[in-house]
C-alpha cells in the first residue's frame, strides 16, 4: 500500500473485506435495535425498558470481554469472524418470529452482545496487522465514519418504515432486512477476502488467558485513566440518546440520525484531515463537546434546535480516535486483539450502563432533566480525569521517543 488515504485503504483487499463486513453489521444492528426499542416502548411505555432494549446487549459484551477475549488473538481470526457472523444471523432471524415474548427477545439480544465483543476484538486485531502503524488512524477513522453513515441510514429507514408499519411489523421487517441483506453478505465477504494470519503465535485461548491479559491491561493507573475516558463519558452521552424515544416520540429518529451524522462528520474531520499531534491536542476539547450541547435539551428547545445540538455533540465522539491510538501504542503486538476488544467491550458496556442509568433516572424525574443530569456527569468525569490522562500521555510519549518511533511520539502524546 503506497498511501494511507481512504482510497488507498480500500484498494487493500483484506481491509476492504473487513470494512464491508463491519459496515453491513453496523447498519443491521442500528435498524434492529431501533425496531426493538420502538416495540418495547409501544408494549410497556417504560423509559427504562426502552433504553435497555436499545443498548442492553452492551452488558453481555462486557461479560464476553471477561471470558472470551483471548480468542481475539487466536490463530484463525477469519474462521472466528465467520462463525460469529453466522451466530448474529441466526439471532437476528429469530427476532422475526411473530408473537415472540419480550423475554425471548431480550435473551437473543444478550446472546448477540456476548459474542459481539469477541468479533470486535478479532476485527481490530486484524486491522492492526493488515495496515501499517501510520495507516491505523485513517483506517479506524474510515470505519467510524462509515459506521456513522450506516447508523444514519438505519435510523432513517426505521423512522420511515414506522410511518407505515406497526411496531410488530417494523420488528419483523427489520429482522428480515438485516438478516437477508447484511449478515449473509457480511459473512460471505469476510470469508472471501480475509486470510488466516499464519504469523500469529499459537495461543490457548480460554478464561485463564483472558484474565491474565485483562489484569495486565488494567495494572497501570494511567492506562486505566485512558480506558475510563473511552468508556464513561461516551456511555453517559449514549444514555442521553437512549431517552430520545420518550423525550420526543415523533422525532426520535430525527434526533438519532442527527447524532449519527455528527459522529460521521467528526470521524471524517479528525481522522482524515488532522495529523496525530493535532488529534491529541484536540482530544480534551472534543470530549467536552461530546456532552455540552446535551445540556440544551433540558430546556426542551424546538426539534430543529435539539437536532442541531445533538449533531454538534456527535462530533465529539471523534475523541475516541486519539485515545485509541495512544492505547495501541502501549500494547504489545501479541495482545492487540484482546486489548482493543476489551476497550471496545468496555465502551459498549459503558453505553449499556448509561442507557440503564438514563432509563432509571427518567422513571424518577422528567426525561429532559435526566438528559441534562447525564450530560453534566459526563462533563464532570472528563474534567476530573484529565490530569491522569495527561500524565499517561507524557509517559507514552517518553516510551515512544526512546523506541523506534523517535522523538515525534513525544509531541503526539501531550494534548489530551
Amino acid at each position: 500500500m503506497t498511501g494511507h488515504g481512504y482510497l488507498a485503504l480500500l484498494r487493500q483487499r483484506e481491509f476492504a473485506g473487513l470494512y464491508a463486513g463491519s459496515t453491513l453489521l453496523a447498519g443491521a444492528g442500528t435498524l434492529s435495535g431501533f425496531a426493538l426499542g420502538v416495540l418495547v416502548q409501544a408494549r410497556t411505555g417504560s423509559p427504562f425498558l426502552t433504553a435497555v432494549s436499545m443498548y442492553g446487549a452492551s452488558f453481555a459484551a462486557l461479560l464476553g470481554a471477561l471470558t472470551l477475549m483471548s480468542a481475539a488473538d487466536g490463530e484463525r481470526p477469519r474462521r472466528t469472524l465467520v462463525v460469529l457472523h453466522l451466530l448474529a444471523l441466526a439471532a437476528t432471524s429469530a427476532q422475526a418470529v411473530p408473537g415472540l415474548p419480550l423475554a425471548a427477545r431480550f435473551a437473543l439480544l444478550l446472546a448477540v452482545g456476548f459474542f459481539q465483543s469477541l468479533g470486535t476484538g478479532t476485527r481490530m486485531g486484524l486491522l492492526a496487522e493488515i495496515v501499517p502503524p501510520e495507516g491505523y488512524a485513517p483506517a479506524r477513522s474510515l470505519l467510524n465514519v462509515t459506521a456513522g453513515g450506516a447508523a444514519v441510514l438505519g435510523f432513517a429507514l426505521g423512522g420511515a418504515l414506522l410511518t407505515v408499519l406497526s411496531p410488530y411489523q417494523l420488528m419483523g421487517a427489520a429482522a428480515a432486512l438485516t438478516a437477508a441483506a447484511t449478515a449473509v453478505v457480511a459473512t460471505a465477504v469476510v470469508a472471501a477476502t480475509v486470510r488466516e494470519r499464519s504469523v500469529r503465535p499459537p495461543r490457548r485461548p480460554g478464561l485463564r488467558e483472558t484474565w491474565r491479559g485483562n489484569v495486565e491491561l488494567l495494572g497501570r493507573p494511567g492506562r486505566r485513566a485512558l480506558l475510563l475516558n473511552l468508556w464513561v463519558p461516551n456511555g453517559l452521552v449514549v444514555g442521553c440518546e437512549a431517552l430520545f424515544l420518550p423525550y420526543a416520540p415523533g422525532a426520535a429518529g430525527t434526533l438519532l440520525a442527527a447524532g449519527s451524522a455528527g459522529m460521521l462528520t467528526g470521524g471524517l474531520l479528525v481522522g482524515r484531515l488532522l495529523d496525530a499531534a493535532r488529534r491529541a491536542r484536540l482530544a480534551y476539547g472534543l470530549r467536552l463537546l461530546l456532552a455540552g450541547p446535551f445540556l440544551l435539551l433540558a430546556a426542551r428547545p424546538p426539534v430543529w434546535a435539539a437536532a442541531l445540538a445533538v449533531g454538534v455533540a456527535g462530533v465529539g465522539f471523534a475523541a475516541t480516535l486519539p485515545l485509541q491510538e495512544r492505547l495501541l501504542a502501549l500494547t504489545p503486538a501479541s495482545g492487540r486483539g484482546q486489548v482493543q476488544g476489551v476497550e471496545s467491550a468496555g465502551r459498549i458496556a459503558g453505553q449499556g450502563v448509561g442507557a440503564a442509568l438514563a432509563g432509571a433516572l427518567a422513571q424518577l424525574v422528567e426525561v429532559r432533566w435526566a438528559i441534562g443530569a447525564l450530560a453534566a456527569a459526563s462533563l464532570l468525569v472528563t474534567v476530573l480525569s484529565r490530569p491522569a490522562v495527561v500524565r499517561e500521555g507524557r509517559a507514552a510519549g517518553a516510551e515512544r521517543a526512546a523506541g523506534a518511533a523517535g522523538t515525534a511520539g513525544a509531541v503526539t502524546a501531550g494534548g489530551a
